[in-house]
């Protein structure tokens, strides 16, 4: 089973490379220490819309650095999609490898209950690799990576926004069922989801 350090230490371990629907190309990869300008540049590209539907503290050069120095440290797994040939960062995907308590508590009402081998994630793409299949061709290596950790369910990582019906329909496309409906501390409606591994991605 792979560890944060493991990672940390062979990024090569996580990396694939993706031939895009577009005949364009794309690498999956661990996000490293020396990937700070280009995920500084990633997250100043998102737009006002992105940037509400994201979960990030920044979207400058100091959120980037922060990320990139978060590596094996706390629970957190981030991976980069690179857009090849340029090597621009074009998409960051998120592992929270523990739960919240919030979290546990939710699922708990809804009948679930959450365990260790259960994660968190959450993706953001670059608003012109948005709504072109991107994250549906590229979620059976989201699926590996959770599986190679040890983990059997994902839930989202602050869940999705009830009003992101485009996302709403990528998850239950990848094969996530809604469990329940939240509010959150900044008063917007939010829904939960989980997506069980061990059955057949999408539908």
């Amino acid at each position: 089973m792979l560890t944060l350090t493991a990672v940390a230490e062979d990024p090569l371990v996580l990396t694939r490379r993706l031939d895009l629907n577009d005949g364009s190309e794309v690498v999956f990869r661990p996000l490293t220490h020396t990937d700070a300008d280009h995920l500084a540049a990633f997250l100043e590209g998102l737009s006002a819309e992105s940037r509400r539907l994201s979960t990030f503290n920044g979207y400058d050069l100091a959120a980037a650095r922060e990320l990139c120095d978060a590596i094996a440290r706390y629970d957190k797994l981030r991976l980069v999609l690179d857009e090849v040939p340029s090597g621009r960062i074009v998409g960051l995907l998120e592992f929270s490898l523990d739960l919240h308590s919030a979290d546990i508590a939710r699922y708990r009402r809804a009948g679930i209950r959450l365990a260790a081998t259960d994660c968190r994630f959450g993706p953001t793409l670059a608003d012109d690799y948005q709504g072109n299949g991107v994250g549906t061709q590229v979620f059976p290596l989201i699926a590996d990576v959770a599986r190679r950790f040890g983990k059997k369910r994902i839930i989202l990582l602050g869940g999705v926004l009830a009003d992101n019906s485009r996302a709403i329909r990528y998850y239950e496309k990848q094969g996530f069922q809604t469990v329940g409906a939240f509010t959150g501390a900044d008063g917007v409606r939010a829904l939960d989801m989980i997506l069980d591994l061990h059955l057949p991605l999408g539908r």
